[in-house]
């Protein structure tokens, strides 16, 4: 007897609502792809192994998740980490065992050192064999444990679901970061009823979102009374999606603002209140008014060594703290603060604001007058100009092409994906961002090579978006051979190469610290990058001259859909300033090289 196509789609659409009703056993395999589905995961990013090919014939099977198959597996989790960064959303990853899990250990580490939310899936041999030296098994627990927020192996079929919720919940949820489910090749395959929870409770982890109320009131009363009142964000306000309510707090006190590395864009590089960066190659400005203030709100940032330097010389000046984190254990580890407010950021921001609405509305004032007196101060050491550099019509200067291409690009949807290095900091500096999530860059463990495949993860969520890949010599060829999966995806990133024949930050150390002695610090053997570039099936081009830069930028752009390598040559010379060395306070700052 003959069956009818509608017979058998009213078949298959049974036998999937039974599934999705845990009626039916399914692989486990199954249900970690069914897990993804319900978290709303549209992207993944991997390379497959024996231990994962269970999960990967499923994979295989569906249409709403696409997989992306990166060319190593520290860029799968780079990648995931950058659609994270760009979006909010969880990224996730999938690796084998043994080698897959290790190679993915830096993607991790850098994910976890800047909070990150992220849910990597690991093979695992089969729970029999864990133990006793299988082929391509290592101890991915063990192995991870310093460098997650978390991590499961999971040794029952019928506890894959949970696992997979608690996963996504732990990852997403308080302080952002990297959670590690690894899972053996045999709970891939054998069966049990899928059921997804709507919610999960965790009797041992409970975020704190809403900050205390008196310690609020303590923040208002100190802040509504400071002469020289700084506010002070990092990445944290970011990852809140709180930079609305931080610029509203700085508008309604008129407060000077820095932002750490990690959190530009969180305050607008355009308003006036903006003083630059601060820390290690801070400006002069952000750096003395952190210095010098009375009052400093700290919101989502931790005052780390690369912020205020030697914490002994920070505390040589009297000044009230107010730290806000949704971390405790951010708060107090290098700088003792007076008034620490555990919460939710963006909640804590909100309160903060309608409390000092009603002290405005009740006749509380600011003493307006001590404020324009550290205005003026502020101005004074804004004189400095401390990021000029000497402009060259012979040599290309890094922070000109930086310049040319916010110039080029301010008024689109770009977001800038940086490699690490003095690439970096030079784009820190001279690119102004004005809105948060637009700055990609590995902060806290200071990764190479993460740049490309940023990029490539943003281009998948924001397609219609610029993503530009801001590189060093050194930092390109760490994971340059993703650009043979920007080529298989049609990811039309740009590359800009700030190429000075050197790993420029070491060199600069070398120069300054060690009495220039330049201890393998030179690229003497460099490819051809254009020709590179072109093998990989991309458009490839060089520039030496700097009459040449800002059509090179114009040319690669007109190309939307095409990925463009640029090799600019630049002055091997260049340093980044300011700089304060390390164990210095922030106020010892080399303006340039005359002080040495």
């Amino acid at each position: 007897m003959d069956i009818s196509s509608a017979e058998i789609k009213s078949a298959a659409t049974a036998a999937s609502q039974k599934h999705a009703n845990g009626t039916t056993e399914i692989t486990g395999a199954e249900i970690v792809v069914r897990c993804l589905q319900r978290e709303g995961v549209k992207h993944v990013w991997g390379y497959p192994g024996g231990a994962v090919l269970y999960l990967y014939d499923e994979l295989y099977k569906q249409t709403t998740i696409q997989h992306v198959l990166v060319r190593h597996e520290q860029a799968a989790v780079h990648a995931a980490d950058g659609y994270a960064r760009a979006t909010g959303e969880v990224g996730v990853a999938i690796v084998t065992s043994g080698p897959g899990a290790t190679n993915a250990v830096t993607g991790i580490a850098t994910a976890y050192m800047d909070s990150i939310p992220m849910v990597i899936i690991t093979g695992q041999v089969p729970t029999h064999a864990i133990g006793l030296d299988a082929f391509q098994e290592c101890d991915t627990v063990g192995i991870t444990r310093p460098i997650v927020k978390h991590n499961f192996l999971v040794k029952d079929v019928n506890d894959l679901a949970l696992t997979m919720k608690k996963a996504f919940h732990i990852a997403r949820s308080g302080r952002p970061g990297p959670v590690v489910v690894d899972v053996p090749k045999d709970i891939t395959r054998n069966l049990a009823h899928f059921h997804y929870p709507e919610h999960v409770e965790m009797r041992s982890y409970n975020p704190v979102r809403k900050g205390h109320g008196g310690q609020i009131r303590k923040a208002v009363q100190l802040l509504m009374h400071a002469k020289r009142p700084y506010l002070y964000s990092g990445g944290g306000v970011v990852l809140a999606n709180a930079s609305d309510k931080l610029r509203q707090l700085a508008k309604l006190l008129g407060l000077p603002c820095t932002n750490t590395l990690m959190g530009l864009g969180a305050i607008a590089a355009s308003d006036p209140k903006f003083l630059g960066m601060l820390g290690m190659h801070g400006t002069y400005e952000a750096n003395m008014a952190m210095q010098h203030s009375d009052v400093v709100l700290a919101v989502g940032a931790r005052f780390d060594d690369r912020v205020i330097g030697n914490p002994k010389d920070f505390a040589q000046i009297e000044r009230k703290i107010i730290h806000i984190d949704i971390d405790p254990s951010s708060i107090s580890k290098r700088v003792k603060v007076d008034v620490p407010i555990v919460g939710d950021v963006g909640e804590v921001l909100g309160d903060l604001i309608e409390q000092i609405e009603q002290q405005k509305e009740a006749g509380h004032k600011q003493d307006m007058a001590a404020l324009a007196t550290w205005w003026g101060q502020i101005e004074e050491w804004r004189k400095r100009d401390c990021l000029r550099y000497e402009k060259s019509d012979r040599v290309i200067k890094p922070q000109y092409v930086i310049e040319t291409l916010y110039e080029l690009t301010k008024d689109r949807e770009t977001y800038v994906c940086s490699d690490v290095g003095q690439h970096q900091m030079w784009a820190a500096q001279h690119y102004h961002f004005d809105h948060p999530r637009r700055w990609i860059n590995s902060g806290g463990l200071g990764t190479m090579g993460v740049g490309l495949p940023y990029a490539m993860g943003i281009k998948l969520a924001k397609p219609d978006a610029e993503a530009v890949v801001i590189t060093g010599d050194g930092s390109i060829q760490m994971n340059i051979q993703e650009l043979a999966t920007c080529l298989q995806y049609g990811t039309g990133v740009k590359v800009l190469l700030l190429n000075n024949r050197y790993l420029g930050m070491v060199r600069q150390w070398q120069e300054i610290e060690y009495a220039g002695r330049y201890s393998h610090s030179y690229m003497d053997s460099l490819p051809d990058f254009v020709k590179l570039a072109e093998a990989y099936g991309h458009v490839g081009m060089r520039v030496d001259k700097p009459g040449d830069v800002r059509a090179a930028l114009q040319k690669a752009f007109a190309m939307k859909d095409r990925t463009v390598f640029i090799d600019f040559a630049i002055d091997p010379t260049e340093n980044v300033w300011p700089m304060v060395q390390a164990g210095k306070g922030i106020t010892n700052m080399l303006l340039g090289s005359e002080d040495l």
